[in-house]
């Protein structure tokens, strides 16, 4: 018997919002946390556009740096869904800006959990916690761990594989039944017009601000799917313990422009490729660029087999982008 009611912390962010969403469509009551509680309005308003019953669905203002919120955020729910974390949408001077609350937003919400005797948690981590800064043409799987401790590692996939592993160390010692959720590149239709970073890449593409395109690709997923996953890995006891990853396919950045192409030929998107020589030295006045260079050709693949086992069943890479691309012009953000 699956936990009725659920805390989805992050819940105004692009996959919070599709995760209350699903939980909704599919019988739960849920608890959302927000930063801000003047946007749970706007937020109530397009859940019910897309068919949810806001009568099962009620607001708590909670904020990962602040523990003193999340005793009573969390009070009588079943199981949390943690969704929030801090993305940032450039690279940060100060890692720690990123990575700190990252870790100690992810354990005020867990010691919350222990507090008020919730043993079921899912959490959102990423595959930047699974193969940040090892990048290389081979398939990764559940038991790949990044090392914080890499060069090459950026300050985001540090902070998802420090809380992550904040999280694992916390829920054993507490009797916690743990699952966390891996996507790669999400897209797929933003509910609102603050679509975080993720779109990002769409965004620039169809507003033709990328004259050349680096060789390098995404594995992607559907935020749908990440969303359906998260209530998927509750419900089914099999999951907990497990590290699953939510994705489904990689493809080139290249491939997704001339997708877009095909769909919006008015875009006029340019789909011509910058040598990788370029793209080096490009990154010295294009911060970034930095970020991508040792994934430049090279094409990682990840194993969502487990994920399947468990009756998961996510669309393809060409779905959540154009669903991803149609949001944005409907939306009118591009």
């Amino acid at each position: 018997m699956p936990a009725t009611t659920i805390l989805v912390t992050g819940a105004s962010g692009f996959i919070g919002c599709h995760c209350v969403l699903d939980l909704l469509n599919h019988g739960y009551r849920v608890r959302g946390s927000v930063r801000d509680p003047g946007r749970t309005g706007a937020l109530e308003k397009t859940l019910i556009t897309h068919g949810a019953d806001t009568r099962q669905l009620d607001w708590v203002a909670a904020s990962l740096t602040e523990p003193d919120g999340w005793p009573a955020a969390v009070d009588g729910c079943d199981a949390i869904f943690h969704v929030a974390s801090p993305v940032p949408t450039i690279q940060p001077k100060k890692p720690d800006d990123v990575i700190e609350p990252a870790r100690q937003g992810t354990l005020n919400v867990l010691q919350a959990a222990a507090s008020q005797g919730i043993d079921r948690v899912v959490l959102t981590s990423s595959v930047a916690a699974i193969l940040g800064g090892l990048s290389e043409s081979r398939v990764y799987s559940g038991e790949d761990w990044s090392d914080p401790n890499d060069p090459d590692m950026i300050p985001y996939a540090i902070s998802k594989t420090v809380a992550e592993r904040c999280a694992w160390d916390f829920c054993q010692s507490k009797g916690i039944s743990l699952s966390t959720i891996h996507p790669a590149l999400v897209l797929g239709p933003t509910l609102e017009t603050d679509y975080g970073s993720s779109l990002e890449a769409l965004v620039k593409l169809l507003r033709r601000e990328v004259p050349l395109l680096p060789r390098f690709g995404f594995n992607i997923i559907d935020v749908r799917d990440v969303a359906s996953l998260h209530r998927i890995a509750l419900e089914h006891p099999d999951a907990i313990g497990q590290r699953l990853i939510a994705a489904n396919g990689f493809v080139w950045f290249r491939e997704i422009a001339a997708l877009l192409t095909n769909t919006y030929p008015d875009r006029k998107i340019p789909l011509r490729e910058m040598p990788n020589w370029l793209t080096r030295f490009s990154s010295l006045f294009i911060r970034e660029l930095g970020t991508i260079l040792k994934d430049l050709d090279v094409a990682a693949q990840l194993d969502n087999s487990p994920a399947k086992k468990l009756g998961w069943q996510p669309r393809t890479p060409q779905e959540a982008v154009l669903s991803g691309a149609k949001s944005l012009i409907d939306l009118g953000i591009v």
